[in-house]
């Protein structure tokens, strides 16, 4: 079943269960968040800017869903209701692309462009924590019981960084680089990335 009115240059991107019970995305190439119900029904949101590009979206603890906004250079934060704050991030240029609900009640997510790590409060707080390689090129971000972990896409790494702010790389196996892209915490605790090159890496921490 396809629901929507077959906007093809909207460019739905990330999608995510929200609190209200319903499917939350967003919508790349129109500067819109969309709300669909079960039954099929949507709204969209347009989000106050333009040419923002607004990327990985998630739920928070705050019952609001969050997204980052790649080409504006901050993160957005939407009640289920439309209301939208932006929050611009200290970095310029810094490309937010994943985001996730850490462990601490924060939301944190990864800026692509800047090498860094960035957290930010239910209240708007922004802190970001550099990478040890700077050009690693951080792509995506999930949260584990007492860390978050993430895949630095340019270089063919994992990484896990603690809420304090403490940062561990990890190799992946295999060929080099091979690009890891989304990944997600398993029910085990391991960690599973998504490759480019045509494989699933799974990484159990010792």
């Amino acid at each position: 079943v396809v629901v929507g009115q077959g906007r093809g240059d909207a460019g739905p991107y990330s999608l995510a269960a929200g609190p209200d019970g319903a499917l939350w995305l967003t919508e790349l190439n129109a500067d819109r968040i969309g709300r669909v119900t079960v039954d099929g029904s949507v709204t969209e949101f347009p989000i106050g800017l333009t040419g923002a590009y607004p990327s990985a979206l998630v739920a928070g603890p705050d019952d609001a869903l969050w997204f980052t906004l790649n080409q504006a250079n901050a993160v957005g934060r939407l009640t289920v209701a439309g209301e939208t704050t932006i929050h611009p991030l200290p970095t310029e240029a810094a490309a937010p692309v994943g985001i996730t609900a850490g462990p601490d009640g924060a939301l944190w997510f990864v800026e692509i462009a800047a090498g860094q790590v960035g957290r930010v409060t239910v209240d708007g707080a922004v802190t970001e924590f550099p990478l040890p390689d700077r050009a690693c090129r951080p792509h995506a971000i999930a949260a584990a019981t007492d860390r978050l972990w993430l895949t630095e896409w340019g270089a063919g790494r994992l990484a896990a960084i603690t809420p304090d702010g403490r940062v561990e790389e990890h190799e992946l196996p295999g060929p080099p680089n091979p690009e890891p892209h989304g990944l997600t915490v398993g029910p085990d605790g391991a960690v599973h990335a998504a490759l480019e090159i045509g494989a699933i890496a799974r990484w159990a921490a010792p």
